[in-house]
């Protein structure tokens, strides 16, 4: 059963979509909480299809917008990775007032910078009982250096932050397109949600650059985290995973897929379906509680 919600973040609403796999009568159930990508949204092909492969394997799922995407309230395009965090929270903690959720067994899962911030919410969250990151990313300044990899593609990208910077200190800002903070190939665009914003304002970058889930993830133990990247990633580079996982701490496993690309739940990828599925027996079993 999916179910459309909403709740507040700070002082905004943010929309969401509640799936519920077959309950018995006054049954609870872990939860898991679906982060989507980089100004992306909730109906996103990889946000849906983390949702109902978490439903059917028994999981109670939410997936919701991050404000300024989708149908959530905000300013369009502002994707803050410190709002992000909060909103994490908010979500957790609307999960916690559903009489099917076991407020405790609530694990957070995200994709690309979605992941990141799932990374970074586990980490200064102790009630987030688990994670799961899905070509997520550390350090947001040398995930950029690798992203712009080619001297004249680095000095573009660099040349943008100095006018973005410059602006802010005028007191005006500037948006900056999609690509030119993230590449991505061609080929693979089309895995992008429709309704992903193509505009971000410079604030986005300053966020992005800043952001180093690597300081927190270490305090993620002993609560379980699972890292999943594309062994050749285009998009967010695979040594961002890898560092990651050099700074958590046990219980942590890191997973690397061949024939993928960043897009690692594209096409029900049957083995990332099956680590997914295995690793959530192990570490994240499901539990039933009667109330």
């Amino acid at each position: 059963m999916q179910k459309n919600i909403q709740f507040q973040s700070d002082d905004l609403t943010l929309s969401g979509t509640l799936h519920i796999p077959d309950l018995r009568a006054r049954e609870r159930k872990p939860a898991i909480i679906v982060l989507h990508g980089f100004g992306s949204n909730k109906n996103g092909g990889t946000a849906l299809a983390a949702a109902e492969l978490f439903e059917k394997l028994g999981y109670i799922a939410l997936r919701f917008d991050f404000r300024g995407c989708g149908q959530s309230q905000g300013e369009r395009g502002r994707v803050i990775c410190q709002e992000q965090v909060r909103d994490t929270s908010s979500a957790l903690a609307y999960l916690q007032t559903l009489e099917e959720v076991m407020p405790d067994q609530i694990a957070v899962t995200g994709f690309s910078f979605g992941a990141a911030v799932a990374v970074y919410a586990a980490g200064v969250n102790p009630a987030i009982a688990a994670c799961i990151s899905m070509g997520g990313w550390g350090d947001g300044a040398k995930k950029f250096r690798k992203q712009h990899a080619k001297p004249q593609d680095w000095e573009k990208f660099t040349l943008m932050m100095q006018e973005g910077q410059e602006k802010l200190a005028q007191g005006e800002s500037m948006m900056v397109s999609r690509y030119d903070i993230v590449p991505i190939r061609p080929g693979i665009r089309n895995n992008l949600s429709p309704g992903s914003h193509m505009e971000f304002p410079y604030e986005v970058v300053q966020s992005m650059f800043e952001f180093t889930a690597n300081e927190v993830v270490g305090q993620i133990a002993p609560r379980p985290l699972l890292l999943l990247h594309a062994a050749v990633d285009t998009v967010t580079p695979t040594e961002q995973s890898i560092d990651l996982f050099a700074h958590a701490k046990q219980p942590a496993e890191l997973h690397l897929f061949s024939d993928v690309d960043h897009f690692l739940l594209a096409g029900e990828n049957q083995i990332v379906h099956a680590t997914l599925a295995s690793w959530l027996s192990k570490y994240f079993p499901l539990k039933h509680q009667s109330v």
